[in-house]
């Protein structure tokens, strides 16, 4: 009977989940669209199943009345980054919006304060308010922010976990350890190219703009002329586009919104 009553206790947390990864990808689309490197590189989130919960339930002493107040990541939501340095900048932008949409309640810091396992994350528990149509319901969410590397071996982990429960042998602690400490060299060799990186997704994400913006006054541009007038532009585009020199794709551009100004 009460695992049916769980079922339904669960359904403003999935909410929650669905709200939160709506606002933090919203965030990382605000990033791109302003043509700025965001510290966001994807965003999950799931309600843990009636089984975990009272597996945690039993393990923990809790009482079924007291699941909601004392298990703090029923609703979850992973922020993943590319580098260790963005993990920072998106605990900054979860602070922010304390008070606003979401109260942060505790922090924990498994990167400073790497687990025995090797397992390596930054958790932020918060309430956030959800509304229902019996009104507001204030439920514990637990936001998980990691990188890449952290998340692979993190995943790995806890399948493996999940399979030998509290008996993991001892072999496969060892290279789980060793493979925690290879997230964490590729982690560190990735910050010191993090500025190579970066210049060149920046460079990406300026050539695709242009790119775009060429083809949609080209578009126009044949809207108005016949297809052997446009023969010359085709031809002039795919050449700097073999050139693949953005200067010369600006200023082709800037010679394509003339000519159609001039319209």
């Amino acid at each position: 009977m009460y695992t049916v009553n769980l079922k339904q206790t669960l359904i403003p947390y999935g909410q929650a989940v669905e709200e939160l990864k709506l606002k933090f990808k919203a965030l990382r689309q605000s990033f791109i669209a302003n043509e700025e490197y965001s510290p966001i590189e994807f965003v999950t989130g799931r309600v843990k199943k009636v089984a975990s919960i009272i597996d945690k339930a039993k393990r923990k002493n809790i009482p079924f009345d007291k699941i909601e107040e004392l298990i703090e990541d029923i609703a979850g939501i992973r922020i993943m980054c590319q580098f260790e340095e963005d993990i920072n900048t998106v605990i900054s932008l979860i602070k922010q919006r304390h008070k606003k949409d979401l109260f942060v309640i505790k922090e924990r810091d498994y990167i400073t304060n790497m687990k025995p396992s090797g397992y390596k994350s930054y958790h932020i528990i918060i309430r956030y308010p959800i509304q229902t149509p019996q009104g507001e319901k204030q439920i514990l969410a637990e936001i998980q922010i990691r990188t890449l590397a952290m998340n692979f071996w993190a995943t790995i982990e806890h399948s493996l976990r999940y399979k030998y429960k509290q008996n993991m042998p001892a072999d496969i602690q060892n290279r789980l350890n060793k493979a925690a400490m290879a997230a964490y060299k590729l982690d560190e060799e990735m910050a010191q190219i993090r500025e190579e990186v970066l210049k060149s997704q920046k460079g990406f994400v300026e050539e695709a703009t242009v790119i775009g913006d060429i083809f949609n006054n080209i578009q126009n541009l044949a809207d108005k002329h016949t297809a052997e007038n446009m023969n010359g532009i085709y031809e002039t585009f795919w050449k700097l586009w073999e050139e693949n020199d953005i200067n010369k794709l600006k200023e082709f551009d800037k010679n394509l919104l003339h000519s159609l100004s001039e319209k």
